[in-house]
């Protein structure tokens, strides 16, 4: 398996779509400092369970809990939307708000990744990464 991905946020929501489907738990990828964050942020608005970084060689591995086992997932749907190709960028009062607020963004600010209500709330715009509900 290469380590090496075009887009490693698109792969690292791919791969929690793709286990919420089949009912997996938990996932296993690269880490990266950035997945981290994304992971972190998603567990604390309670979409993920957990988030645990493994140490191996050549590369740190993400461990994602998605869900309890026998449990049913928080996440109905999970989308990139900034990508490589074509980065989306939003002032603070443009912030997208998804399913009247069940559901979140995650803006990549000057501050951090952060959600999108902290986010307006604070007056930062950045570089919309991905939309969950």
């Amino acid at each position: 398996m290469s380590l090496q991905t075009t887009d490693p946020v698109a792969d690292l929501l791919t791969r929690i779509r793709n286990a919420v489907m089949v009912g997996k738990n938990e996932i296993r990828v690269p880490s990266s400092k950035l997945k981290v964050t994304i992971a972190k942020e998603l567990q604390k608005a309670k979409y993920l369970t957990g988030v645990k970084i493994e140490s191996a060689k050549p590369r740190d591995i993400l461990v994602v809990t998605i869900n309890e086992p026998g449990a049913n997932s928080t996440i109905t749907e999970i989308t990139r939307l900034s990508k490589p190709g074509r980065r989306v960028y939003v002032s603070a009062t443009d912030i997208p708000w998804i399913k009247s607020g069940r559901g979140m963004v995650l803006i990549s600010t000057s501050k951090g990744v952060i959600p999108g209500h902290v986010a307006y709330k604070q007056g930062l715009g950045g570089e919309l990464l991905l939309k969950i509900y």
